[in-house]
């Protein structure tokens, strides 16, 4: 079973030593850069309130995924929840853990903890073929869009 658990000094150490593998570390960041990164946004008193889990099968961690809440300042109804980032240690691939802890986001999600939102926001690069696999068999739907890198984003309607 896939639990969702918040980093802390405990699991810190063993979060960032979670590595993919050699050919998907095109695809993402760094754990540690990420958690440094949501250090300064929550800093700076932005718009964007992180939510930083690590992924536990039973008692061992298998993955990180970060998520945030993210407030329009311009319209209430506009804001949404996003998959900012997301990866499962190399050792622990191919068991369905991923789209398991995907469903647990989603589910964590709609019980809307820092607020409303209409959808939720994940993106993805376009060959990153796997990613846009799970995604969409979960219920994301590509919106048309792009990021300012070109990266794909996908929708899932709450």
């Amino acid at each position: 079973m896939i639990e969702l658990r918040k980093i802390t000094f405990g699991n810190f150490n063993e979060c960032i030593s979670l590595r993919v593998e050699e050919d998907q570390q095109k695809f993402l960041v760094s754990n540690i850069y990420t958690l440094a990164e949501l250090y300064v946004v929550k800093t700076n008193n932005s718009s964007f309130i992180p939510m930083p889990y690590a992924v536990y099968h039973n008692d061992t961690m298998v993955g990180f995924i970060t998520m945030s809440y993210v407030i329009s300042q311009k319209n209430q109804n506009k804001n949404y929840y996003d998959i900012y980032r997301f990866m499962i240690d190399k050792e622990y691939q191919q068991n369905g853990y991923g789209k398991e802890a995907i469903v647990r986001a989603i589910e964590l999600i709609k019980t809307f903890p820092h607020g409303d939102a209409s959808k939720i926001v994940i993106v993805y690069g376009e060959e990153n073929k796997i990613a846009k696999k799970l995604y969409t068999s979960l219920g994301f739907i590509e919106n048309g869009e792009r990021d300012d890198d070109g990266d794909i984003l996908a929708e899932y309607i709450l």
